[in-house]
């Protein structure tokens, strides 16, 4: 079987990491696996890359940036060049793309968005002309199907499946190594409003009141330059520029994980989020906001939900979790493993009624 994950950009983001790691799982079953792109990889995602094809998964990115028409004959050639059995397209707009070409590959658009992209009335038109395109719907949260259906309508093949972290590489660790070093918050996600830095900048501020050593860091992919310029402009306005780090991407998120005193991710919305699942294996202390997609680790130890829009309750939360240790928590049905497998599966199943229908 032959397989095509299809992005947006290759970047250091959730869903751009977890198709990394289906290609490589898919790959090591002895699937031949290619990764494609609309848009050129980022410079911090090469290594990732370097990874891959030495794992023997095909890449396919372009060097440098399209109009529409540039990406769409693109994307062609790559299908042309490689010849999948399945296309997976991770996230809406890549979706549309594979959707729009007259091939007959199926395509499964798997939707990974933090916010619901059918608010958009243009998206919202061209997923009703597009639908019926995808083979298989994947949401991977049940508020992404529901979102999905009360928009579109229902799909005849949609299906939920949740993310899942390596629990080889997010370990839980005992923090040991943290003995003697100052209390580290440590918030990871795309400079992006929905993400809200600005709003645990501004809890940070209040925490160095009662924790006077702590430092915070930021690190995720540049979404929005304005965003992210406002975190920093915030940061200077409050005086905390020695304390705060406001940085890029990094790709080894387990090291960050396991240098780390707290995680915090304080999300107006996610859909379900990998950084959120990686936090939970590690055993880090999570201060996190009250949203559906991080319901179901409500009760976990070492975790607390709160209104993180009351920036003193939000705070105050910090505080609490820096005076706790890391906790084990069960991750059954969350892993990598498991979410591979059903990856797995749905490729299978759609080839299968690919072969049919041709004969």
């Amino acid at each position: 079987m032959r397989v095509l994950h299809l992005l947006l950009a290759p970047r250091l983001s959730g869903a751009e990491v977890l198709a990394k790691d289906l290609a490589i799982d898919q790959s090591a079953e002895g699937m031949a696996v290619c990764v494609a792109s609309l848009l050129p990889v980022h410079a911090e995602f090469v290594p990732l890359q370097d990874d891959l094809q030495k794992l023997g998964v095909q890449c396919l990115f372009p060097p440098r940036r399209h109009r529409l028409a540039g990406k769409l004959w693109n994307l062609f050639i790559a299908v042309r060049q490689f010849r999948p059995d399945v296309i997976f397209a991770h996230a809406t707009i890549p979706s549309f793309y594979a959707r729009a070409l007259p091939l007959r590959v199926p395509v499964v658009y798997v939707m990974h968005s933090a916010i619901n992209d059918f608010e958009r009335p243009l998206f919202r038109r061209i997923e009703h002309i597009l639908s019926g395109r995808a083979r298989v719907v994947i949401s991977v949260s049940e508020q992404g199907a529901t979102d999905y259906v009360q928009a579109i309508g229902p799909h005849p093949s949609m299906t939920v499946v949740p993310n899942g972290v390596d629990l080889g590489r997010f370990a839980f660790t005992d923090g040991a190594g943290r003995s003697g070093r100052a209390p580290e918050v440590v918030q990871i996600g795309r400079y992006a409003s929905e993400k809200n830095q600005l709003l645990t900048v501004r809890a940070f501020g209040e925490v160095l009141e009662r924790v006077t050593d702590a430092r915070l860091v930021l690190h995720g992919v540049v979404e929005d330059p304005d965003y992210q310029r406002a975190v920093i402009r915030l940061v200077r306005e409050l005086g905390l520029a020695d304390r705060v780090v406001v940085a890029g991407p990094r790709s080894d998120v387990a090291s960050v994980l396991s240098e780390s005193s707290v995680f915090v991710m304080p999300s107006r919305s996610e859909a379900h989020s990998v950084a959120f699942l990686e936090a939970l294996a590690s055993g880090i202390p999570i201060v996190a906001s009250r949203i559906p997609s991080f319901a179901f680790a409500n009760g976990f130890p070492g975790v607390q939900l709160v209104d993180t829009d009351d920036v003193p309750s939000y705070a105050e939360a910090i505080v609490v979790a820096l005076g706790q240790t890391r906790a084990q928590r069960s991750l059954a049905g969350l892993t990598l493993k498991e979410t591979a497998a059903r990856y797995r599966a749905i490729a299978q199943q759609v080839s299968r009624h690919l072969a049919v229908s041709v004969r």
